[in-house]
């Protein structure tokens, strides 16, 4: 299927479209607004608690697969301009099975990040009680998404303003305090597998730019938007968290970042018992919000695209005519959140969105890679690098995470399977195959 233009995208079915609405910076915000907050108030945790002070040539890695996975999505998104993302890239470049697998990861992990990021807002603004902050922070923000893409996009620009305030005042005290030395980032602490696992755990920061892929109907010229939009939204997130990285190892010890479940609170030292400690939490809560604020949607649209295609019930496919969204399908993943805060911890969500979500970029690479030459915006050999990439991560990823993972996107894979041959006449000469 190598070569699809786009006049081969066949028309939509389902109970409606969704609206053209957006451009060029709100996709950017859309993006930003998906990634800072992810990575840059909860992963550092568990990054350095897999190479101390190594975690730094893990973000590199980590930005390197990203940036080759981004670019893959880009140049599919010009080719399909569809809401699904990968699910919709692969089954158009590769087939309806491989689609399915890009489909269900990224509905898998982006669940996943969703309850990491609520119980990151409960870890700033509510120690101890992170699962009913989490609660609630999903209730609040599924009441501002059934208001609308737009409203969406309007509240992102403020919550991306808070964080991004809230990230320079902690790069500003901890460089103005005593401890800050940077020759606290030498040695280079870790060994190759923990590097690599570091950087499994801090793809988690970069993954919120597959949000931007999957606004391909709510885009204007999605074909020049979305290939502009996902590099420069990773780009200037990647400076940001390059500065945070470097400030943290700078101002605080490696084993004291890793046993934190607010790191950022620890740069902060005597001062973050009085005013600006209050103001950071705030913003670090807000962060994740914006994150999830613009998750749930992302989740909901992917399923929306397997429902049209009957792969996830069909009622999900609905789309609601007054606020052009996928009503049922936002408030199905929102309970599924709720749920999943109540019984993850938040290390134990990033590892599982962690193998969920590279699966999902995987085939995005495998799909680039069966892109024709007219259709190539990047050589070939950045989509076998972040195919590998993608690859290596997963094996570094904790074990119990590995088989956990692993175990749920087969249970999707495997209920497709019995839900296509039981459709299949008994008559059929294929029946009892899947494709």
């Amino acid at each position: 299927m190598s070569g699809l233009g786009p006049a081969t995208v066949p028309a939509m079915t389902g109970a409606g479209r969704l609206e053209r609405r957006l451009g060029l910076g709100d996709a950017v915000v859309v993006g930003a607004g998906s990634m800072i907050g992810a990575g840059v108030f909860a992963a550092w945790a568990p990054a350095a608690e897999a190479a101390g002070t190594g975690l730094v040539v893990g973000l590199a890695i980590a930005a390197a697969v990203a940036f080759a996975n981004a670019t893959s999505s880009a140049q599919l998104a010009a080719v399909h301009p569809e809401s699904g993302g990968t699910y919709v890239y692969g089954r158009r470049q590769l087939g309806p099975a491989w689609g399915h697998i890009a489909g269900w990861g990224f509905v898998v992990g982006k669940t996943a990040s969703c309850a990491a990021m609520a119980l990151t807002v409960g870890a700033y603004l509510w120690p101890g009680r992170e699962q009913i902050a989490a609660v609630v922070a999903v209730g609040a923000i599924a009441a501002v998404n059934i208001g609308g893409l737009s409203r969406t996009v309007a509240v992102t620009r403020f919550l991306l303003v808070a964080s991004l305030t809230a990230l320079a005042l902690v790069v500003l005290t901890g460089w103005s305090g005593d401890e800050a030395d940077i020759t606290r980032l030498t040695p280079v602490e870790g060994g190759p597998h923990d590097v690599l696992r570091s950087a499994g755990f801090l793809f988690f920061a970069f993954a919120g730019y597959a949000r931007i892929a999957t606004l391909g109907e709510e885009v204007r010229d999605p074909r020049r938007t979305i290939p502009l939009a996902i590099p420069g939204a990773l780009s200037a997130v990647l400076v940001v968290y390059a500065i945070v990285a470097v400030t943290a190892l700078a101002t605080v010890d490696a084993s004291a970042l890793a046993r934190s479940d607010a790191p950022l609170r620890l740069v902060l030292g005597d001062a973050g018992d009085g005013v600006l400690g209050v103001v950071v939490r705030l913003g670090a809560g807000v962060a994740a919000l914006g994150v999830l604020l613009n998750l749930i949607p992302g989740v909901s649209r992917v399923v929306l695209a397997m429902a049209r295609n009957r792969e996830l019930p069909g009622w999900l496919a609905d789309v609601d005519r007054d606020r052009s969204l996928p009503l049922r399908a936002e408030l199905t993943v929102t309970v599924v959140v709720m749920a999943l805060v109540v019984v993850l911890d938040l290390r134990s969500a990033i590892a599982v969105s962690g193998v969920a979500v590279l699966t999902y970029y995987a085939v995005t690479n495998a799909a680039a890679l069966a892109l024709g030459p007219e259709h190539r915006r990047w050589p070939r050999w950045m989509a076998i690098g972040g195919l590998i990439g993608c690859v290596v991560l997963v094996g570094a990823l904790p074990l119990g995470a590995l088989v956990g993972g692993i175990a749920v996107l087969g249970a999707g894979v495997a209920a497709r399977t019995i839900v296509r041959w039981r459709s299949v006449p008994p008559s059929d000469p294929g029946h009892g195959t899947a494709t």
